[in-house]
This record gives structure tokens, sequence and C-alpha cells, in this order.
């Protein structure tokens, strides 16, 4: 894209079809920034085996996103990107369910997809700033030169748990222009505008799983069935038989068929064995996780135990903890209280304040925690 002014701002927004994206890119071009939109074009209905659903950047969505470029008077075109989806998300994702935790798609995808194949098609093509539809603020710390990642005004729509992965370089080209406002502003912007999408809900399934059966979709895509196996209680008992480990997830109490006498969760997975152990709601609760493939935002690299506010999945409220740094990258954190479910594959995210520190995945909930200092 050559630019016919060098002092006019670009910006590639990323429209999904959705009113976040939509009056975002109005924002932006109320600024003044040349835009232009886009929406990547991710698998198609075939491929994950769900012909005439209505998910995610579906045909549907685009049309939104097209008719809202031509209502704001900017360029539009979709981008096919379905190879490095199905490779960086689609496969993985399957990968984590099998090797026994739970996988995050939406994180990878804004990891994998938007700030990065997306932001490298944007540079390669002299865009200055990829925008999002993200409730999330992005500001410079001037005493550290160092780029920050805050929690959206919206408390009730912050989405900045889902983008701790971003980069410094990431951060310094991308622009939340959500971030100050509230969703019900949003929704008054888009109204007034007459936007098609204004009153559309927003998307709340994996896109490519629209219908929440992971297990069914994995095995269409593999092609692979998975095997009854062996419910175990907290001593090793077999207590009943279930559908295949891949079925059940941490914490999961309903759908496990079990005549126990009281309300029983699943608490662990053994996936080389096939087995799945339940046990009372107590036995959920732990303090400890290690966490790998970190990613720090507002310091540099963690030298010692830091005292921070936690997240261990994008429901939960933050919780204090203090995180020591392990070898090759690593960390582990320890809640001053127990919480329940950590779950392998989840993300950690850890804050100060409003502002996140950084975040990686949980690799490790050990059964027992250690005595004194985790360091």
């Amino acid at each position: 894209m050559e630019k016919e002014n060098s002092s006019v701002k670009t910006a590639l927004i990323a429209m999904s079809g959705g009113v976040d994206s939509s009056v975002a890119a109005y924002i932006m071009h109320q600024k003044g920034y040349r835009c232009m939109g886009t929406t990547m074009r991710l698998f198609s209905n075939g491929e994950i085996h769900r012909e005439g659903a209505h998910t995610c950047c579906s045909a549907k969505d685009v049309e939104d996103a097209a008719m809202v470029a031509e209502e704001i008077g900017i360029p539009y075109g979709v981008i096919n990107m379905m190879d490095d989806f199905n490779e960086k998300i689609i496969q993985k994702f399957i990968r984590v369910y099998e090797e026994g935790g739970t996988p995050n798609p939406c994180i990878d995808c804004n990891r994998y997809m938007k700030f990065d194949k997306l932001m490298e098609f944007a540079h390669e093509n002299g865009y200055d700033y990829i925008v999002t539809g993200h409730y999330a603020r992005i500001e410079r710390d001037e005493n550290t030169g160092r780029w920050l990642l805050k929690k959206a005004v919206d408390s009730t729509k912050d989405q900045s748990y889902v983008l701790y992965s971003l980069t410094q370089e990431q951060l310094a080209h991308t622009q939340f222009p959500l971030g100050e406002l509230r969703k019900t502003e949003v929704r008054k912007i888009a109204g007034a505008l007459k936007f098609v999408n204004a009153d559309k809900h927003d998307s709340q399934d994996i896109c490519f799983v629209p219908d929440g059966d992971y297990v069914e979709f994995i095995e269409n895509y593999t092609g692979k069935a998975h095997a009854p196996g062996d419910f175990l209680d907290l001593q090793g008992n077999k207590i009943g038989t279930h559908q295949g480990a891949i079925s059940y997830t941490i914490g999961q109490r309903r759908g496990l068929h079990l005549a126990m006498g009281e309300h029983v969760y699943v608490c662990r997975k053994d996936m080389k064995n096939n087995t799945v152990t339940v046990g009372p709601g107590q036995a959920l609760f732990s303090r400890t996780l290690i966490a790998d493939d970190m990613n720090w935002i507002s310091i540099p690299e963690l030298s010692g135990p830091m005292h921070v506010a936690a997240k261990a999945r994008y429901r939960q409220k933050e919780q204090p903890a203090t995180v020591w740094p392990l070898k090759d990258g690593k960390i582990r954190l320890v809640f001053d209280e127990p919480q329940r479910a950590l779950t392998v594959g989840q993300a950690l995210v850890l804050y100060d304040g409003d502002v996140v520190v950084g975040g990686g995945t949980i690799t490790e909930v050990p059964e027992e925690e250690p005595v004194g200092s985790a360091g």
C-alpha cells in the first residue's frame, strides 16, 4: 500500500462482522486515519463438519463487515488465512485436549492470527497500526519506556486476559479504540449510525465448534474414536466406566453418571491409561501451579519473587499470589488462598492493579504443595 501522505497514519481494521470491530473502525476513521477493513477467512464450515452453522467469520459476518465498511466509507477485503488457522489453532486445540489439558483457542487466535499473521500482512502493506474491537487499553510508561497493556474501563467486558501474549513491538503498532468506552456506549454509537449489526449478539462460542461439542468435532476432524475407560476414586479404585478421558474437564460434575451418594467432580485425568479420577469438591482446591511460555509486558523479565494478582481462567476474579522464576523461563505461582480447578492448558495472567504484568500457560498443577519457599 503506497502512502499518499506520509503525515496521515494508516490503520488496518480487523472486522469480524460484529458491533465492536465496526465501531472501532468508525472511531479510527473519525480520528483521521486512513483505514482499510478486513476479515480473516479462517476456515470453511465443510472443513469443520458444520455445514449451515452460524459461526464467527461466516459468510453473513463477512457481508455485515463489508456493509459497515461501505457505510463508513473505507475499503474492505477478505484475507485467506485458513492454512495458518488450521496449523496454529485447530491442530493445537486437538493436541492439547488429547494430552489431557484444556486449550484456549481464542487466546491462540489473538496470538498467532490477529497479532502475528495479520500484523505481518499490515507491515508488508505499509499500515502503521492493527486495530481491533477488543476491550483493553494500551499506554506507554514514560518512566520505563515500556508499552503497557491495561484493563478496559468497562470491567464487565475487559479482555486484557486474552491479550497477555502481546509483545512490545505488537503493542507499539496496535490500537484498541474501545478501551475507554462501555459496551452500552458502543451499542449506542452503532445504533445512531444505523449499522446493520448494531443489535447483533456477541459471539460466545469457539468459532469452529459453534455447538460446544468439542469431542464430536475432534472425532470428526481426526477420524479417531475415543475408547471408554475407568473412572477411579481418589484411592485408585475403579468405580465406573467413562466414555473416553478426552470427554471430561477438570472440575466437571454433570454428565458423570456415577452413583456415589454425594456430588463428585473430575479431579485428574491420565490420558496414557485413559482413566478419570473423581472426588469431592474439596479435592479440587490447590494453591500451586507451574506455568511456561511466559510473556512479560510491564517488566522485561522476572528476576525474583513478586506479589501479584493472578487469574487462572477467563471468568475468574484475580486472586493474590506470589510468583517465583524457575529455570528455562518457567514460573512457579502460589496463591494466598486455595483455588478451585486449576487446569493445565489454561492461561495464567498476572496483574498489578489495572496493568498486565505478563502471562503464560499452565503446564502443571502439583498434587501436593511443597512446604516452605517456592523458589
